[in-house]
Order: structure tokens, then sequence, then C-alpha cells
């Protein structure tokens, strides 16, 4: 599992994030808070606090999390 910072703080960006997340294999899931929802869900996105960064979580190993995590890259932040 690979971890990395975001932040989607636009309506924009929201729905680039899910169109590039929707394109992975693996699962991803963002954490905010004691919340924990699927980033492919574009209405669960839209419950939580987008003011802030999140956390993404990949749930892949060795290559195919690299890939992912080049993908997302845009949308990262430092942590």
């Amino acid at each position: 599992m690979k971890t990395m910072n975001i932040f989607l703080g636009t309506i924009e960006g929201v729905k680039n994030f899910v169109n590039t997340v929707c394109k992975l294999d693996c699962d991803v899931d963002i954490a905010s808070g004691r919340y924990v929802i699927d980033a492919k869900s574009i209405m669960g996105i839209f419950s939580i606090n987008l003011s802030e960064p999140v956390m993404v979580r990949i749930h892949a190993d060795g290559e195919d999390a690299e890939k992912a995590a080049a993908l997302l890259q845009p949308f990262a932040v430092e942590e």
C-alpha cells in the first residue's frame, strides 16, 4: 500500500481526480479525519471536507503502486 496527501479544492479538481482514479485497476481510498471513502465515488468525495488536504491510500504493491502514484502526482501536496 502506498499513501500520499492530495488537495481537491474545486469541483473541477474532484472530477479530474475521480476520472483519473477510475482508470486504475487497484482500489484507492481517501482518508479524511475518521472517515474513509472509496476514491472512485464522486458522491463520497463530496461528503468530506475538501478545504484541507486528504490522504490517499493506494492498495497496490510494487510497480502498480508506483504507476498509480505517478498518475495522481498532479493532485499531490507536501506532507
